[in-house]
């Protein structure tokens, strides 16, 4: 085996570990989720005074944020297209 194919396996490896990485749970500080959410921090303090997002605060102090959550609490503001309406509309309708 050539010493080319060889660094070939280790990039596709080394590829493969950072996607596997980036799926695993993940905690982020104030800081990154107010960046992940492209969100001003008076209004992330906001959204967890008035407790509309969930975090943790294993210290008391320190907040942090469960990354899947964050994305389901980003998908329960989804509003429905034009199409995507009609189309439910004309599934209830044949059942």
């Amino acid at each position: 085996m050539n010493w080319n194919k060889i660094q070939e396996i280790l990039d596709r490896i080394t590829s493969l570990e950072k996607v596997v990485l980036s799926n695993a749970e993940t905690y982020l500080n104030f800081l990154q989720t107010s960046e992940y959410l492209s969100l001003s921090k008076p209004y992330l303090y906001e959204l967890t005074s008035k407790r509309l997002i969930p975090f943790y605060k294993p210290t008391g102090k320190k907040l942090l944020f469960k990354k899947s959550e964050l994305n389901r609490w980003i998908e329960k503001g989804k509003h429905n297209s034009i199409n995507e309406f009609q189309n439910e509309i004309f599934n209830s309708d044949r059942n």
